[in-house]
């Protein structure tokens, strides 16, 4: 039975209520009071998490706005947090006395003849989930307003068919949740192992290999920032790829299905950042300082200016580049050469400064090729974990639909339809 808030289709004694109804829902501050280096936390969406509240990197305020905030919505033990702004969602039940104050979140109090634990588990769902952030108002973050939440249709049996429910759920969920766990362990372990492997090989020196820098063995360069460098305004549905960073996959890709392109007459106005075949592309600035991509199949193509184009020489393979500069090894030499600054940047004179231990080219070659394959089965393990992981959490999904259909906790359950009928 697919889950619909349908009173018909509900077990005897069943109710569709609003939330309101049923619950004191409040939100918190949306002030913005002074953040300190320490004092009360100061919780936000950004800080409910599936597994429960994450005080990583949250913000501090005083006792006097912890007060304030607190007199009319203060959090107690029992209660339900629930973000309402960006990932919709992600309720928590609060199992201790809290000494924080929330903003932007929904607060739902909930009363001693009901179970904190049952509407959790019913705010989970997919029916709420996806009703939620389909009925959400907002262009750029997505949001759900106070009166919305307390209009939020729910489904309530009573207290006693609560707890079965919750007691059945957290049987069945704390198995599914270990196979998750234990699943999501194999998959770090499958990227570790390649890591590890990795980088042992980039720092085993054989006998021929020497230390250089990348300045010696590559060319660099920038992307054109003058007058001609191309605006949104000036992409065109075809032509020739305007490459920036969103375009570099995690496997070391650039995405052809998500890629900008500007006209053959811009790309030639262009004084530099054009790609040959055998180019990589390097992030040089912001959170993903370090990106790095194979430009192939692309043989023409610009990068904008986040980007530094780094042309291998006839002494080193562009694939074993790739596989330095997204090493540990090739990654802690950023730290050696960023500036430090709000919005960490490097230069393409700092990238070619980084040392590198290089093998002849033949060795260079023997030696991607069984990185390649060593990838290749990491991917494919990766894959088959990540499946796993999917089906585990439909499994999830599917006796989350049955208990609140009422079919989990009844063999034949009646529903107010077929009561009436008999």
């Amino acid at each position: 039975m697919q889950l619909t808030v349908d009173s018909v289709n509900l077990p005897v004694g069943w109710e569709i209520k609003k939330l309101g109804e049923v619950y004191d829902v409040r939100d918190g501050t949306h002030d913005s009071p002074k953040y300190l280096p320490e004092g009360y936390a100061l919780i936000t969406s950004k800080n409910l998490k599936n597994n429960g509240l994450s005080f990583k990197n949250v913000n501090y305020i005083s006792e006097v706005d912890y007060k304030k905030i607190n007199e009319r919505s203060a959090v107690h033990k029992g209660d339900i947090l629930l973000a309402m702004i960006g990932t919709i969602g992600n309720p928590i039940v609060v199992e201790v006395e809290p000494e924080f104050a929330i903003k932007n979140v929904a607060l739902i109090k909930v009363p001693r003849n009901q179970s904190s634990y049952f509407l959790r588990y019913y705010l989970e769902t997919e029916y709420v989930q996806s009703k939620m952030q389909r009925e959400a108002k907002g262009t750029t973050q997505k949001f759900v307003g106070l009166g919305y939440l307390r209009d939020f249709p729910i489904i309530l049996p009573p207290l006693s068919e609560q707890k079965r429910i919750v007691a059945i759920l957290d049987e069945a969920f704390e198995g599914i949740d270990r196979a998750i766990a234990n699943t999501e362990k194999n998959l770090t372990n499958s990227r570790e192992l390649f890591k590890s492997y990795l980088q042992s090989v980039l720092t085993e020196r054989g006998e021929e290999w020497k230390k250089t820098t990348l300045g010696k063995v590559c060319q660099f360069e920038n992307g054109d920032r003058g007058k001609n460098y191309p605006n949104r305004e000036e992409y065109v549905e075809s032509g020739i790829p305007w490459i920036n960073t969103g375009h570099i996959q995690p496997d070391g890709t650039l995405s052809q299905s998500e890629m900008n392109y500007i006209t053959k007459e811009k790309y030639e106005s262009l004084r530099s950042g054009k790609i040959r075949p055998g180019d990589l592309v390097y992030c040089l600035r912001g959170a993903t300082l370090g990106k790095t991509a194979l430009v192939a199949p692309f043989t023409v193509g610009a990068v904008a200016s986040s980007l530094v184009i780094i042309r291998p020489s006839n002494l080193l393979d562009s694939h074993f580049l790739y596989y330095f500069l997204t090493s540990s090894v090739g990654q802690r030499q950023i730290k050696l050469y960023d500036n430090g600054a709000a919005q960490p940047n490097l230069g393409a004179k700092s990238v070619a400064k980084y040392t590198i231990l290089l093998p002849t080219l033949t060795e260079q070659k023997v030696i991607v090729q069984k990185l390649a394959g060593l990838a290749a089965e990491t991917q494919r393990l990766e894959t088959i974990y990540r499946q796993k992981i999917a089906a585990l959490n439909e499994l999830k999904q599917s006796i989350l639909q049955k208990a609140f259909t009422g079919e989990l906790t009844a063999d034949t359950p009646k529903t107010a339809k077929q009561e009436i009928a008999a």
